[in-house]
Parts: C-alpha cells; sequence; structure tokens
C-alpha cells in the first residue's frame, strides 16, 4: 500500500505562473516514498507531467523535505545515485531519460564529427530509443552513470569479474573489445577485468574459448562496475584449438609469449593415454626436452633449471613423475598456463630463460561435479564441492598409478621385485567475500617411488603451499598478496643387508611474500608493480649409515640459506591505435646467508686445496656475499594493419639459484646450489624480433620470431668431477658463456573441422669455457654445442572432427639428436690402457622421430545423463621407431663397443575413459 505523502505547497500568489524552467518554488515533504511516487504527487501539485519508464527505478524507500526550493534542485536530489535524467520540454512536459542528456541546441561541431561516420560516436548527443534500438539487434544495453553538461572527462573504467553461468567459476583469459574502437582488455585469473571506455555508448564483445560469445551495449558516464556471466559452447569448444585471446597474438606489446588452455589437449594422443599440458607445449616453438623420459625443459637454447615453474605462484622444483614420462600437473584441476619465453613480465625474476605460470581452476560454485579418468597405469579423478553457493567452492583432485600391481602380474621375478609408482593429490579453496575481496589457497603434494631391484629404493617428492588475497581499491586500483612455501627432496635408500647399505637425503625449499599492485591510469597507461621478498633453504645431499652391519661413513654437508628480494615496476603503454609498448623494470638482490664456512682462494688460479687461503666461518643469518642489478623488460609493437604486427623485445635477467649434475640430461637425482662467495649468479641478456600476422578471421595465425641470447657465469663442470658430498663444490666446476640464437616458426588453424598447428624451430645452443689453465678450460676454450643443442625441431598437431562424437587426432614430431662425447681411440700408458674421448659434445645421437595416431569417440550429447563420458584410443610412437634415450660404452674383449638405450621402442596403445558429471 502506498506510504501517505505529507504535502505542503505555499503559493505566494494567485496568479502565479509557471516559468516552465525548474525555477518555480516547491515545499513538500515525503517519508518512506518511492521515487515514482514522489513523481506521482509532484503531477498532482504542479502543471507537470513526467514521461518514463517505472522499470527504471527500484523500489527504495527514500525521504525528504524541502521549503521553498526551485522544482529543479529537487529533481537533482531525486535522481542523484541513479542513472535518470531529466529535460524541461514544452507544455508543462518533463521527458526522463536513461544516462543521456536531451539537448535544445546541436554542438557547433556535431556535423563535423557526423562525417567521420561512426569513427567515434560516442560524445554524439542521443536522439533515438535506447530501447528501440536493443529491440531491433537483440543486445542488451548496460548503463552505468549519467550524462553531465558539465562533465569534463572523456572516458571512464568499467570493471568487474566475468564467470561460468553454470559453474560460477572466473573465466580468466576472456577478451573484452570494442572492435570499431581498438579497445581491448583480458581477465586475469580471477575473471576480473578493467577496461577505459570513451563516454557515451560503447558496443562491448566478449570472446573466449569454449564460451558463447556475448555482446553488450554499454552506455557510460562514471566509473561503475558490472559483472557477467557466460555460457558454455562446447561445440565451440571441440572445433578451437587456441582462440581464447583474440587478436592477441598480433595486438599484444609482449613477444615470445604461449598460452594453453587444457580444455583443448584432450584429444592429442600422449604417451600411456594420459593428458600432459607440458608435453604439448614441447610441440611449440622454442620449447624441447632432451629427450624421452628426461625431466625438465629447454626453453630457447636454455638449460632446465632455467626455467621458474610455478603452479598457483609456488615454484615447482620437479614437474615431472617417472623421471620424466608424465607430467607431475594434474590435467583436470590445471585451468591454463602462460608460457613466458621472450618478454619477461617484470614481476617474475630469478630465472633466465622462461616462467611457465600454471593455474589451478576455480571449483564449482553452483553444484557438485566431478570429472575423471581411467587409463591404463592411471587413474585421476578431480571434485569441486560448492562451501557457500556463488560465494565459494572447494576443488580435490588425485591421481595415482597401479603399475606396482601390474608389474606383480608379470612372469618375471626380477619385475615382480621391481617398484614404479608415483601420486599426487591438489586442493584449492576459493572465496569471494564480496566483488572486492577474495581469497585462494592452494595446497599440492606429489611422491615417486622406483626401483629396479629388492635392494635399493629411489624416491622423490614435492610439496607445495601459496594463498592469494586479492582486494579491489576502487575501479582503477587493485592489489594482491601472495604467499608460498615450495618443498622438493629425494632419498635413496640401499639396504642389502650389508656393509655397502646406506641412506641418502636432499631437500630444497623456498618461502615467498609477494605485493602485487595494478593501476590503470587511463586509456594509455596501465601500471603493474609491487615487490617481493623469497628465503631459500637449500639442504645438499647427506649420507649415513643403514643398519648396524653398515660401514659406510657419514658425510654431513653443510646446510645453504639465503635471501633474494625484487621491487619492480611496468607500464602497459598504449601510444595509439597502431604503437603500444610494455615497459618493465625490475631490481633484483641476493644475499648469501650464514652460518657456513666459506674458503679464500688465490686470485686468478684455479680453485683447489693448493690454492685455498684460508677457511672464513660466518654466524647465524650473516651476509657472507651479496649480488643484484637492475633487470630491464622492454618489449613493443607496431601493427601495420588490424591483422599484421612486428614486435621486439629486450630482456636482461639474473639467477642466483643452480643445478649440479655430470649427466647430460636432467634427472630427478640432480642437485641445487646457491651462488655464494666463489659461486657467481647467472646473467643471460636477449633480444627478440618476429613479425605477426592473422588470416580469413583469425582462422590462421602465422608468426615468424628469431632471438639472440647472451648469458654469463653458466655453470658447468670439469671433466672427471665429483660433485657428490662434495663439502667444496667450487673446485668442481666452471662458469662460462653461453650463448644462443634461433628463428622459431608457427602456422596454427584455430576454427573449422581441421585445426592444429604445424611448428619449427631452427636454434643453437653453444658454451665457451676458457682459463689460461688446462683444468679449466674445455674444448680448447672455444664454444661447443651445449647437451641441449637440437638444430631442427618440426612438430605437427592436428585434429580432424568428423562429426560430434568422433575425431581423429595426429602428432608428428622430428629433432635433431642431442651431442654426445664419443670415445675415439685408446692409448698405453705405463702398462695400463685407457680410453681417448672425442672433445665435449663433438657428436649426435641418431635423430629423434616419433608419430602418433588417435580416434577420440565423445558420448552421447543428452543433457539429462548421469555422466558424459569420452574415449581416447591412441597408438604412441606408430613407426615403432628406437628413438635412443643415450648411448653408453662397454669394453668386451679389449673393444669399446656402443650400445643405446631407449625408452619406448615399440608402439604402445592405449585406451583411456574419460568421464565428467
Amino acid at each position: 500500500m502506498r506510504k501517505r505523502l505529507i504535502l505542503v505547497m505555499l503559493i505566494f500568489s494567485a496568479a502565479f505562473t509557471y516559468a516552465q524552467d525548474g525555477t518555480e518554488k516547491v515545499s513538500l515533504t515525503f517519508e518512506n516514498s518511492t521515487r515514482v511516487e514522489v513523481l506521482e504527487e509532484l503531477e498532482t501539485l504542479t502543471p507537470y507531467r513526467f514521461f518514463f519508464e517505472e522499470s527504471w527505478f527500484d523500489n527504495l524507500k527514500i525521504s525528504g523535505q524541502y521549503q521553498d526550493t526551485a522544482l529543479r534542485l529537487i529533481l537533482n536530489d531525486l535522481f542523484t545515485n541513479t542513472v535518470v535524467n531529466y529535460y524541461f520540454s514544452d507544455n508543462y512536459t518533463i521527458i526522463l531519460t536513461q544516462n543521456n542528456l536531451i539537448y535544445d541546441d546541436l554542438p557547433d561541431d556535431f556535423f563535423g564529427r557526423a562525417i567521420q561516420e561512426d569513427q567515434d560516436d560516442s560524445n554524439k548527443p542521443i536522439f533515438y530509443s535506447e530501447q528501440a534500438a536493443t529491440a531491433r539487434t537483440g543486445v542488451e544495453t548496460i548503463r552505468i552513470g549519467k550524462e553531465s553538461k558539465n562533465a569534463s572527462r572523456k572516458s571512464f573504467v568499467l570493471s568487474g569479474q566475468v564467470k561460468n553461468n553454470v559453474t560460477g567459476e572466473p573465466i580468466p583469459n576472456l577478451v573484452i573489445s570494442v572492435p570499431e574502437k581498438n579497445i581491448n582488455a583480458v581477465t586475469d585469473i580471477e575473471g576480473k577485468y578493467t577496461i577505459e571506455l570513451p563516454a557515451g555508448a560503447n558496443d562491448l564483445e566478449l570472446k573466449s574459448l569454449g564460451i558463447e560469445n556475448l555482446r553488450k551495449k554499454v552506455i557510460i558516464y562514471n566509473d561503475g562496475t558490472f559483472n557477467f556471466s557466460l555460457a558454455e559452447n562446447p561445440e565451440l569448444l571441440d572445433e578451437v584449438i587456441i582462440d581464447a585471446d583474440k587478436d592477441s597474438n598480433v595486438k599484444d606489446a609482449v613477444t615470445g609469449i604461449t598460452q594453453i588452455e587444457v580444455k583443448e589437449i584432450k584429444t592429442i594422443p600422449l604417451v600411456l593415454g594420459e593428458r600432459d599440458v607440458l608435453k604439448v607445449a614441447t610441440t611449440l616453438p622454442g620449447i624441447s626436452t632432451a629427450g624421452e623420459g628426461v625431466a625438465g625443459y629447454n626453453v630457447r637454447g636454455g638449460n632446465t633449471d632455467q626455467n621458474l615453474i610455478l603452479l598457483d605462484n609456488a615454484v615447482v622444483y620437479n614437474p615431472t613423475h617417472f623421471f620424466g614420462v608424465f607430467s607431475a600437473l594434474n590435467p583436470f584441476t590445471t585451468d591454463d598456463v602462460d608460457i613466458y619465453k621472450g618478454s619477461i613480465p617484470a614481476q617474475y625474476g630469478g630465472r633466465l630463460s622462461s616462467v611457465f605460470d600454471i593455474r589451478t581452476k576455480d571449483g564449482n560454485t553452483q553444484k557438485f561435479s566431478g570429472e575423471g579418468a581411467i587409463g591404463p597405469v592411471t587413474g585421476n579423478l578431480t571434485l569441486e564441492i560448492p562451501v557457500v553457493k556463488d560465494k565459494s567452492s572447494l576443488l580435490v583432485g588425485g591421481r595415482a598409478t597401479y603399475s606396482d600391481w601390474i608389474l606383480k602380474q608379470l612372469d618375471d621375478e626380477q619385475l615382480q621385485n621391481s617398484q614404479a609408482s608415483f601420486y599426487d593429490v591438489i586442493a584449492k579453496y576459493h572465496h569471494n567475500f564480496d566483488e572486492k575481496n577474495s581469497l585462494s589457497i592452494s595446497g599440492y603434494y606429489s611422491d615417486d617411488v622406483f626401483s629396479v631391484s629388492s635392494d635399493s629404493t629411489f624416491n622423490y617428492t614435492n610439496a607445495l603451499f601459496s594463498l592469494r588475497y586479492s582486494h579491489k581499491f576502487n575501479d582503477r586500483n587493485r592489489g594482491s598478496i601472495l604467499v608460498s612455501n615450495s618443498n622438493y627432496g629425494y632419498n635413496i635408500e640401499f639396504d642389502s643387508n650389508s656393509a655397502r647399505d646406506f641412506d641418502l637425503d636432499y631437500g630444497v625449499q623456498e618461502t615467498e611474500v609477494k605485493f602485487l599492485m595494478n593501476h590503470m591510469l587511463n586509456e594509455k597507461h596501465n601500471f603493474t608493480y609491487g615487490l617481493a621478498g623469497k628465503l631459500y633453504n637449500n639442504s645438499p645431499p647427506n649420507i649415513a649409515p643403514k643398519g648396524p652391519e653398515s660401514l659406510v661413513d657419514p658425510t654431513d654437508v653443510q646446510d645453504e640459506q639465503a635471501f633474494e628480494s625484487g621491487i619492480f615496476f611496468e607500464d602497459n603503454y598504449n601510444v595509439n591505435k597502431n604503437l603500444s609498448f610494455n615497459l618493465g623494470l625490475r631490481y633484483s638482490f641476493y644475499a648469501f646467508l650464514g652460518p657456513t664456512d666459506q674458503s679464500v682462494y688465490i686470485d686468478g688460479l684455479p680453485k683447489n686445496d693448493a690454492t685455498r687461503l684460508e677457511t672464513i666461518n660466518y654466524g647465524d643469518n650473516e651476509v657472507v656475499e651479496t649480488y643484484g642489478g637492475p633487470e630491464i623488460r622492454v618489449s613493443g609493437r607496431y601493427s601495420f594493419t588490424e591483422d599484421f604486427s612486428i614486435k621486439a623485445s629486450y630482456n636482461n635477467n639474473y639467477q642466483f639459484i643452480h643445478t649440479l649434475t655430470t649427466n647430460t640430461t636432467a634427472t630427478p637425482q640432480d642437485t641445487w646450489k646457491l651462488s655464494d662467495l666463489n659461486i657467481e649468479p647467472q646473467r643471460a641478456n636477449q633480444f627478440s624480433l618476429g613479425l605477426f600476422k592473422n588470416l580469413d578471421g583469425n582462422t590462421y595465425e602465422l608468426s615468424l620470431e628469431g632471438y639472440y641470447k647472451l648469458s654469463d657465469n653458466i655453470l658447468d663442470y670439469k671433466v672427471g668431477a665429483d660433485l657428490l658430498l662434495n663439502e667444496n663444490i667450487e673446485t668442481e666446476v666452471l662458469q662460462g658463456e653461453g650463448k644462443a640464437y634461433g628463428v622459431e616458426f608457427l602456422v596454427r588453424k584455430n576454427k573449422g573441422k581441421l585445426n592444429g598447428w604445424i611448428g619449427y624451430t631452427y636454434s643453437r645452443s653453444f658454451i665457451k669455457l676458457d682459463s689460461e689453465f688446462n683444468e679449466e678450460r674445455v674444448n680448447d676454450g672455444e664454444f661447443f654445442p651445449s647437451n641441449y643443442d637440437k638444430p631442427h625441431d618440426f612438430s605437427v598437431v592436428a585434429n580432424y572432427k568428423l562429426t560430434r562424437r568422433y575425431s581423429f587426432s595426429m602428432n608428428f614430431v622430428y629433432q635433431t639428436g642431442r651431442p654426445v662425447t664419443f670415445p675415439v681411440g685408446n692409448y698405453q700408458f705405463n702398462n695400463a690402457e685407457y680410453v681417448f674421448y672425442s672433445n665435449r659434445n663433438e657428436f649426435r645421437i641418431p635423430d629423434y622421430i616419433r608419430l602418433d595416431l588417435g580416434v577420440n569417440i565423445e558420448g552421447n550429447h543428452k543433457t539429462k545423463k548421469l555422466a558424459h563420458s569420452f574415449w581416447n584410443i591412441s597408438v604412441y610412437n606408430v613407426l615403432g621407431r628406437n628413438n635412443p634415450f643415450s648411448v653408453f660404452f662397454v669394453t668386451e674383449d679389449g673393444q669399446v663397443k656402443a650400445y643405446q638405450s631407449s625408452i619406448f621402442a615399440v608402439p604402445i596403445p592405449t585406451i583411456t575413459y574419460n568421464f565428467r558429471f
């Protein structure tokens, strides 16, 4: 029932006449009334009639009291905090509008602007009904703020969050654009966006992989917030490979970035049917591995330790299971991966070659759901549990092998006594307190156990924790606090009930706190800045006797600790439509800390026992040595046309932690070493230049990018080095120069029944270890190929969709064989025969060639069913090629004979059942 209005209207003259300009004096008091009720009372008490839609107003109750107040001032107060404007027309008519003003006269430059044909119609007066426009186009209109004649600002900031309307999960990497005005923004990992729009009407488009495209008309006259809820498009998912960021390959200023969404990879045939986003990455230019069964990745001629691999901002020291055969990442909990191999954002530090930014998806806040797979050797299950509907969710995923059970069933005693298993679990809790505050907490643990005999066991683990609290201060400023902890370690146990039994342990841990801020200054400048601090604790391998009969001498190498910090600033600067820059600067500082004993050697001479001058003891947290300096991260883009651009970048980086290994490939037994008094941090400078072109409405992407990288203080080892359990590592290693260069070509088809990509990389990677002393010189002090130098790398990934339910997929890989050192002869000395070896890495193992084929069968697409299924039938290494993993030499009957070992020398058929509910 309408609330009674208490109205007192004083008329000073019986012959009072209205001027129809809103200056008439009115006395008015109302309590707990809606705006519509106030307008209706004004109509009964004045000659004016109001024309409007009641749906423009909410049912909020308001109160007010006015005494001899001009009608215009009453209306100004009445429409405060609404999008309604008003206009005094003839015949005592007041026309209300949403957002816009009605003008008495055309602006002086109206016809001049009209000649520009719609190039910029944002500031033109509105002379048509928005409701009619919506009815004609079917595009909903969003109104933010209202137009003012006295407004000085020409643009405003719209921000908010984009979510999946079924699961409630945020949608990252979604492109929000105004195509005709060349305005673009991309949602972050929490689905949040900020975009600056010209005042007036803007046609907004929202596009992402597997999501229905959405169009909205936004009429904006003030900073504001709007959240979008988008629907999935499963049919689009089956046909699109990588189209999440429309035109981003051409328009972004950042160079050398690869973006992969896990949804894309379900049809790609991989070993034993296990989805692996990182193995898919190796089919793209510039990213490779030294071979099958190898832990780690080589990016643009860099070592495996030069990659910063992050899972929800926590560092993953070993991203593989089973010595590199499987990825340590659960494909059903992983959302997407950004790989920076050229222009690394200023917020990241501590590695030379690349950053793998891996994000876990948020759980479903709407309903309980899950996804899983059953393969020949692994099983996987992920559950998404709403905790508070529309606000918080818990995601839990687990994966494990049953290979131990399979080994026990084989008719081979040695295999029955073997062990090869792994498991990993991950959990993520995400909570949206409100539109301005959110919290994410992630935890991850993995465990691998491997044994080839009954008396020895090798075990390694990863443990991660991360927390991210995000706050939106206003439409232009937001910030996050990130806390993470990473642990990696391994144990080798030898138990044969003999005097040789031992227990060997290794572990490395780091804890980091980062403050990350973002400020959108205007449509030209978007700032990212902050600071970070990280504490390292490294426990080198220690050995202890195992059992009472063991005669192994215990060795306890000193632990290490260090502090690394960085302050950074980055500006995404859009000069104009064609030219943009990403300008970043980071200052990194590193301090190696006690307690520790550090040896001092004679300057200019090789480091060994004979040249050691003294040993200095440093106390707890005492600074031993400091390193650091500025890191420049600059890249730019110039667009020749809407779909053709050129990009260039320069980066320099510091790395304060190194791996120690004498193997030619990375293995889980590798240990890490912190920079100290005698081992300096690695440094690198990289230049890159590329051309990027899209064809046929982004159906095809083409890119050609070259790079040149110079490195210093690259850690390598002396001939015959003994690194394990060595308390003076600096006497066994060398630090030299590195040089890498290459050209990367990629053509990708994003749409249609046939999609996929062809990638080719020509690259070289060299190391130079030179000194005036023979024991510190390798290959006469000349550049020689690194262990991962593979000049030619060619990949084809294709998927053909025969029907909505059936598709065929293929991988083809060709790589130059990696370098090796061969024995080339023998000689006699003091009545003993010795083998004479070639220069380091002078020869190569045979080239690597592999073809994989797969058939993918979707379940029926009925909406009402318990679960949706997906079958993958694939054959890995169809050609059965015996690709060598390594080459080794054995002396038999006085002759040196060469042998090669392979991981998968025969075709591996696989059937995997996937389900989702």
